[in-house]
Parts: structure tokens; C-alpha cells; sequence
């Protein structure tokens, strides 16, 4: 089940050799989401610019996203994640099981719709009774239950030790047929994506982008030429001893 990642792997995270010298922290739990829209010949994903201004990863382009929170946890839905995928999330994790699965899946669409005005979800049910206060309760307004059936999960990776900011991130995928409400006003100059992309995935590769983020490139391209079957790998990065591994969960 292990796979200790070699000297390429080590090249393409270039971005976990820059200085270290924060005090150590707890990675925080987060989560991201591809949106892939498969309607033409080549496929499209959708990325946005961080703000100049920020302290962290400031003009990069990424998939949005962000830390879970405990709204996340008792939000209704209206689709399960797939069994194999919440399986798949669970493992190699102390504590949460099934739970945090759910919440991890539910803090992709939140940090979505937060960062792009996208929501991910379903009207087949009429709007949700209750939900708990804050963004969620802009689901309901607009009857939209947030639905997880169509989630895949591509990859997990955890930043390295002595870092600004450190996250234990899940990277999930769902096509963009799944976005049924949009909000205007969401992107903007001064707003913590300042613009959104909607780009193949060889153009993508052209922009200013993290490190891992190109990593997690080349692993949704491996998923996409499989036919983004669930039960292909899902690989967990992390570093230990200074070294990267690559596990496969």
C-alpha cells in the first residue's frame, strides 16, 4: 500500500523547499473542488486567481476551497458520497470516520460557492427546513440541497512541517452539470478570487500555479484517460523526514 515517491515527485513540489521558519502547527482540515465541464470535445476546469494582497499564495491560480468548519458537519444533503469514496476518506485518519468524510465533501461546495457564487446540488427536493446559520442558509433560500453523488476524490495532501499555513487538503472532482444556482457577485477585484478560468487542462498547466496543484494536474489526468472510474488509486502525499511519499489510499 506504500510507495515511497522518488526524486521527481521531490522536483515537482518545489514549493515545500522554501524556508522553514515557522513554529510547527497542526495541519488544519480542508478541502478543494475541481469543476470539470465535459461538454465539448476537451475538457474544461474551472480555476481562479488569489487576491495580490494575500499573505498566502498571494496571485496563484487554484481550484477553489478552504478549512472545514462545524456547520459542515450537520448540513442535510441530498445525495450520499459514493460508498468507495467515503471509504477511501476515512482511511488514514485517527478520528471522524464517516462523519468527517460527509463534512469534508459538504466544505468543498461551502468554499465553492463562498469563493465563485457556483452551487453544487439538487432541486429535486424543494429547499431544506432547516440548516444551520450563515452560508448554508443561502442554500436553502434558493432550494438547493447540497448533493455529493457525483463526487470523485482525486487526491490528498498534506503541507510540510514548519510552513505559514498548513493544510491537510482532499482534492474531490464533479462535473459542472451538478451546478444548478450561481450568485453574481462573488469575484471581483477585492475579493479572494479576483477573476475565474474555465480552461483545458494543458492550458491550465500555463498558469501561475502551487506546486501541488500541478501534481494533482497530472493525477486527474491519470483519473480522466482511466474514465474517471472510482475505483482507481486516490494518492496521499506527505512529508516525512524531509523526504515526500506517495501513498496510495
Amino acid at each position: 500500500m506504500s510507495d515511497l515517491a522518488g526524486d521527481d515527485l521531490a522536483k515537482r513540489l518545489t514549493e515545500a523547499e522554501r524556508e522553514r521558519k515557522w513554529p510547527n502547527v497542526r495541519p488544519k482540515d480542508a478541502a478543494t473542488l475541481i469543476i470539470l465541464d465535459r461538454n465539448a470535445k476537451v475538457p474544461k476546469l474551472l480555476m481562479g486567481k488569489r487576491h495580490a494582497g494575500h499573505k498566502f499564495m498571494p496571485g496563484k491560480f487554484v481550484f477553489p476551497g478552504g478549512r472545514i468548519e462545524r456547520a459542515d458537519y450537520v448540513m442535510n444533503i441530498g445525495g450520499a458520497l459514493p460508498d468507495l469514496v467515503e471509504r477511501r476518506l476515512e482511511a488514514h485518519v485517527t478520528r471522524g470516520g464517516a462523519a468527517k468524510a460527509r463534512a469534508l465533501a459538504l466544505a468543498a461546495v461551502r468554499e465553492t460557492f463562498e469563493e465563485t457564487g457556483l452551487m453544487i446540488g439538487t432541486r429535486e427536493f424543494g429547499a431544506p427546513e432547516r440548516t444551520p446559520a450563515g452560508v448554508w442558509a443561502q442554500f436553502a433560500a434558493e432550494g438547493v440541497f447540497p448533493s455529493l453523488e457525483g463526487f470523485h476524490f482525486i487526491a490528498r495532501a498534506i503541507t510540510p512541517p514548519r510552513r505559514p499555513k498548513r493544510f491537510d487538503a482532499r482534492f474531490f472532482c464533479v462535473d459542472a452539470q451538478v451546478i444548478v444556482h450561481r450568485v453574481e457577485g462573488k469575484v471581483g477585484p477585492q475579493t479572494e478570487l479576483t477573476e475565474l478560468v474555465w480552461l483545458p487542462l494543458a492550458e491550465a498547466r500555463g498558469l501561475d500555479l502551487p506546486s501541488i496543484t500541478r501534481v494533482v494536474l497530472d493525477e486527474l489526468e491519470a483519473r480522466l484517460n482511466g474514465g474517471m472510474s472510482h475505483f482507481s488509486p486516490v494518492p496521499f502525499y506527505f512529508e516525512r523526514n524531509r523526504k515526500w511519499q506517495r501513498v496510495t489510499l
